[in-house]
């Protein structure tokens, strides 16, 4: 078949593109996940597809490349994020492309990344490959968010986890475990969550009241576990916590303020945590602080699971970007953008997404600044 420029086929690609982006978030970082497909306008024939790898190598574009061959010569290459220009660990993509003979490159976004900003397109543009810009960018800005706001303000995308009642109220932990509030099934959409995120983190109530593991305890998903992250200015945390003990097996970083006891830290740290200082103002961690040393760390994606306290923070400091929440029960969007108001205070978030999940409702919340 034969496809005019910029018309359905193309957006058909940039959307398998997206998918194969969003299955490596979690996995990939410091790098972006990347999605690429290679595909024959022509023909319809959808040649490779890839995504960035785990630890963030190879990438996307070199990976569908390699496994297209010589069918690359004279397709065309969707790619949800500007190929890179710049040598790092790996040559510029951009330069592959061209030596793979592609003659055109649709790519959703421009990398601001300042190595990059737009040489990757011109790079393309030079060899004498047409290139389009802007197909599925909406949809690829919100999975690459993470990375655009590391580089841009110097902090990881948000996402706050909120579980409540069908009131909208929580439950506190017993001290050894914690009280769901929420089915089974979406207990375990909510592991599928974490896999979603380079980090995880909650605060020193969370770790004392209910013991948390903070992994994907599903099947096959133990290994996709995000770093944990545990915020405590005074170190009122047992020494005996699930997750410092098993620090070895899925990393844990504390960060708590310079100083302190150190006979503390050290309990802490011999099973494997990563004790780390940070800014304090008054007596609580300075949250830019803690944004800047996980960007330091090459964290891009964070989900939030503390509690009241650690929401508002975030929220009080404009660095929810999103609000997943899970509600026992079937209440409506009113109810849910009531209960994320009772939390979090005015955020100003718009429904994206609700979904039946066994006997809960799950909704994904967008800053209305964001939605876009």
């Amino acid at each position: 078949m034969s496809s005019p420029r910029g018309c359905a086929f193309d957006d058909e690609m940039m959307a398998v593109a997206l998918r194969m982006a969003e299955r490596g978030l979690g996995a990939t970082w410091p790098n972006p996940s990347v999605g690429a497909v290679i595909a024959n306008e022509q023909t319809g024939e959808l040649i490779a597809r890839a995504r960035t790898a785990n630890r963030g190598r190879p990438h996307a574009e070199t990976t569908a490349i390699a496994t297209a061959g010589d069918k690359a010569r004279g397709a065309t290459i969707y790619v949800t994020l500007e190929p890179c220009s710049h040598y790092g660990q790996t040559g510029p993509c951009a330069d592959a492309i061209v030596a793979s003979g592609l003659k055109r490159a649709v790519v959703a976004i421009e990398d601001p990344d300042p190595r990059v900003a737009g040489r990757g397109l011109d790079r393309l543009r030079d060899a004498g490959i047409e290139v389009v810009r802007g197909v599925g960018a909406a949809k690829a800005r919100w999975i690459t968010r993470g990375h655009v706001v590391r580089i841009t303000e110097r902090r990881p995308f948000v996402s706050l986890k909120l579980a409540l009642d069908a009131n909208g109220d929580i439950a506190r932990g017993s001290g050894t475990q914690p009280v769901w509030v929420t089915g089974e099934r979406s207990r375990a959409h909510a592991m599928v969550l974490r896999s979603e995120f380079d980090a995880i983190l909650v605060g020193a109530a969370t770790v004392r009241d209910d013991d948390p593991e903070l992994t994907c305890r599903l099947p096959g998903l133990f290994d996709r576990s995000p770093v944990r992250v545990v915020l405590s200015r005074s170190l009122d945390l047992p020494v005996e916590a699930k997750l410092f003990q098993s620090a070895a097996k899925v990393p844990v970083w504390l960060l708590t303020g310079h100083g302190g006891d150190a006979d503390k830290k050290s309990a802490i740290a011999a099973s494997g945590t990563d004790i780390i200082e940070s800014g304090v103002v008054g007596n609580t961690l300075w949250l830019p602080s803690i944004m800047e040393a996980l960007v330091a760390r090459g964290i891009t994606r964070l989900l939030v699971e503390g509690g009241p306290a650690i929401w508002r923070s975030f929220a009080n400091a404009s660095l929810a970007d999103e609000i997943v929440l899970y509600m026992a029960g079937k209440p409506t969007d009113v109810d849910a953008q009531n209960a994320v108001a009772r939390w979090l205070g005015p955020l100003g978030t718009t429904v994206v997404e609700r979904r039946a999940i066994g006997t809960d409702t799950m909704w994904r919340l967008h800053r209305l600044a964001d939605k876009a």
